[in-house]
């Protein structure tokens, strides 16, 4: 049997984070663990210009906390123990940051498996936090079309 007591899932709103919640639902619902689901909102273009600091509950964290209690409210429907986090960052560094304050066991991600020049720009979220993370990392990955 799994030993795990916190479950790290980080959430973007696409399908392959759906994919990885289920995973880690399941994993959590083996081990009798926490789920934990972080979103990490990203301050949005017109709102740059404010001055810092923020406020303490921004408003795109609010927009962003809704939508993923929805979302995790429909796919999960209540069979596991789950807590929902939005924070305002930077993912590579704030999915690591999360994962060594609430002390998870386990992190389970997806990755889009960015190549070439898009690599080169956007760098790569996956590759930091199975680098830094304070766990194991397990990530998922779409195979290339055939």
């Amino acid at each position: 049997m799994l030993k795990y007591t916190k479950i790290l899932c980080p959430f973007e709103f696409d399908g392959h984070s759906k994919v990885a919640l289920l995973l880690a639902s399941a994993l959590a619902k083996e081990s009798g663990a926490t789920l934990c689901v972080l979103h990490i909102a990203r301050v949005p273009i017109q709102d740059m210009d404010v001055p810092l600091p923020f406020d303490s509950n921004p408003r795109w964290e609010r927009e962003a906390r809704a939508k993923l209690a929805r979302a995790v409210r429909e796919t999960l429907k209540n069979e596991v123990q789950y807590v929902i986090d939005v924070r305002t960052g930077a993912p590579d560094m704030d999915i690591v940051r999360a994962a060594s304050e609430l002390g998870v066991d386990l992190i389970v991600m997806f990755t889009h498996g960015r190549h070439g020049f898009e690599h080169l720009v956007r760098g790569s979220v996956t590759e930091h936090v199975t680098r830094e993370a304070p766990c194991p990392v397990l990530v998922l990955h779409q195979p290339p079309p055939r």
